[in-house]
């Protein structure tokens, strides 16, 4: 039941089985995706009535691999917006397909969720940021994308969206707005920005030189998630809220003698994974109130 590696995607009665088998084994019926960065697991303790299912436990789902990713899918309330948070999602870099990356984001949307607000860990590449702050994502560059790797590639199914799908209003604008408010009440007002994200591969940090052309490319921050999952919410009509918290600076000086790893990323997360927590549950109650006032 369990795809590995690159083999080829679900088709539509997958996904819908998929749906299917989670609606018949919850009483949950979540508005709200959460997608819950490197580190970032924590963003689903707020949650009350929780019910988990790990991932090898869900018909057609793959499992994640790296540090730091838990791998459940966890059902919740929170301030009566009933909500699904993935604790662990897939990289390209794992040796999925996009087409598996991207498959929980069809699977939300054939259990009726409205919004989706997906977090990550970057890399800073704006000389303005500093290590913990949070950048709300008004854009992102897709360079997998540009070379091919691209999770609408491929026969295009009708029942999720069109074949070729606007992205200059990926991320909601509503939504930026109401995170920015939020952050402000919340006291975050000083380390919340507004920047373009960009999603290499990876596995590795960037060279000093890819740095650089990310920085003349106009990225504020670099990562290895994130962009697969938004299009592909995009291109089935789910409202999107990304959230990416700077976890090092990205080096763009040959002689700086600082390096990065994983467990410093790891580390920057758990100290600002309260903040990011009560940020999440209170964009998820108002994403909600939104979304009623506006229907």
């Amino acid at each position: 039941m369990h795809s590995k590696g690159h083999s080829c995607c679900c088709s539509f009665e997958d996904y819908k089985l998929t749906a299917e088998w989670l609606l018949n084994h919850t009483s949950h019926r979540p508005k709200v995706a959460v997608i819950c960065g490197s580190g970032l697991g924590l963003l689903a303790d707020g949650a009350s009535n929780k019910q988990t299912f790990k991932y090898q436990d869900i018909p057609n789902f793959p499992v994640s691999t790296v540090a730091g990713h838990e791998g459940c899918l966890v059902f919740g309330t929170i301030e009566d917006t009933s909500c699904v948070f993935m604790q662990g999602h897939f990289h390209l870099y794992e040796g999925y397909s996009l087409c598996q990356v991207t498959l929980p984001v069809r699977i939300f949307k054939l259990m009726g969720v409205e919004s989706l607000l997906v977090t990550n860990a970057s890399g800073g590449i704006c000389p303005d940021y500093k290590v913990g702050d949070i950048m709300i994502i008004k854009d992102h560059i897709n360079l997998p994308g540009f070379a091919g790797q691209h999770p609408l590639c491929g026969p295009n199914d009708e029942r999720f969206g069109i074949r070729f799908p606007c992205m200059s209003d990926a991320y909601s604008k509503d939504l930026q707005r109401l995170a920015l408010e939020a952050g402000s009440e919340l006291g975050c007002g000083d380390f919340i920005k507004e920047g373009v994200y960009c999603m290499v591969s990876g596995p590795n940090f960037e060279t000093i030189a890819e740095a650089r052309m990310l920085q003349i490319l106009g990225c504020d921050s670099v990562g290895m998630s994130t962009v697969p999952e938004v299009t592909v919410a995009k291109h089935c009509g789910i409202r999107v809220l990304g959230l990416s918290l700077i976890t090092n600076k990205v080096s763009l000086d040959y002689s700086r003698e600082e390096k990065v790893n994983h467990e410093e990323v790891l580390q920057i997360s758990k100290m600002r994974a309260e903040v990011l927590q009560k940020l999440v549950s209170t964009m998820i109650s108002r994403c909600q109130q939104q979304s009623i006032n506006t229907h």
